[in-house]
């Protein structure tokens, strides 16, 4: 193989866009300092016969993600007390686009379904902080490549 990954297609982690929508709502998250969603695969050992080694098979998927958030918005502490007072957890999708203008690769999508947060920040304090940022991990149970990004041409 000859060439090299030019720098300019290096993806920056500051270009890009986020949405949540909230029970249909869509509410830009301007407030997003970063977010990751993963996909872990659960496997299951399989033994063999000729084999010393064992091997594995994937039998399943969890999703789960985490971000930090500058705290400017009261989305979080609505969905938690909303929840202790009926009991309902909204429909929550999140929404993620990296799209670097200087790349020549495009961009990539990923729609994220089925968002549940496992805690959501109601309040907070902090006299040693000079901004508040909150960390917010989720689960998810379905996602979606919406748009991907191109191969990039070798310098």
């Amino acid at each position: 193989m000859s060439g090299f990954l030019k720098s300019g297609d290096v993806i920056s982690g500051r270009e890009g866009t986020a949405f949540m929508t909230i029970d249909g709502r869509n509410v830009p998250m301007f407030w997003l300092k970063n977010i990751e969603a993963t996909v872990e695969l659960i496997k299951t050992e399989v033994p063999v016969l000729g084999k010393r080694m064992n091997q594995q098979k994937v039998t399943g998927a969890n999703g789960s993600g985490s971000m930090l958030i500058h705290k400017v918005t009261s989305e979080f502490a609505a969905i938690g007390i909303n929840y202790l007072k009926s009991g309902t957890i909204p429909e929550i999708t999140i929404k993620v686009t990296n799209d670097d203008p200087n790349s020549s690769i495009g961009r990539q999508s990923t729609l994220i379904s089925g968002v549940i947060f496992d805690s959501v920040p109601i309040a907070k304090l902090d006299i040693e902080s000079e901004t508040l940022d909150e960390d917010v991990s989720f689960t998810f149970s379905d996602a979606d490549l919406l748009d991907q990004f191109s191969q990039p041409t070798l310098g």
